[in-house]
Order: structure tokens, then C-alpha cells, then sequence
């Protein structure tokens, strides 16, 4: 039983792995880099069947969160307010 819970881990991290892959392509498209972007190295030590690793987004300049606002964020209304 217990090859079972291992290839559902390996399922898992495949996933967060090609979703890493998947979202640095995003932002490398929109003119973003994350250096720091990966798996979460805990939560891939954790071995916790049923629960996914995390997905670490790092830390960045201002000028790069700047970026990552003006990407999520939808573009204001001229003469609107926020």
C-alpha cells in the first residue's frame, strides 16, 4: 500500500513541477522574473500523502512586485478612482 501513497507523491510533485514551469513561462512573458521561484523544499520534505507541495514564489525588488501588480491586476478607467 504504501508504493501507492509514493506514486500519488511523485504525481503530485510532477504536477506542482510542470505548474512551476507553466507560471515561470507566464511570467517571463510578461516581462517577470522570479528568481526564487520553485517547490517549497518543506513541504516536499514533509512526504504528506493527500497534500500537494507548495509552490515558492520567493521574494523580489519593488520594481518586480510592481510588475506582478500590473499584470493581476485589471487596468484602471482613465479619470477613475481606485
Amino acid at each position: 500500500m504504501k508504493e501507492q501513497g509514493t506514486r500519488s507523491i511523485t504525481g503530485a510533485v510532477e504536477e506542482a513541477s510542470e505548474t512551476v514551469a507553466e507560471l515561470r513561462e507566464a511570467l517571463v512573458r510578461a516581462g517577470i522574473v522570479l528568481p526564487s521561484l520553485g517547490l517549497d523544499a518543506v513541504t516536499l520534505a514533509a512526504d504528506s500523502p493527500g497534500r500537494p507541495p507548495l509552490i515558492e514564489l520567493g521574494r523580489c525588488t519593488v520594481e518586480t512586485a510592481r510588475l506582478l501588480a500590473a499584470a493581476v491586476l485589471p487596468p484602471r478607467e482613465e479619470g477613475g478612482r481606485s
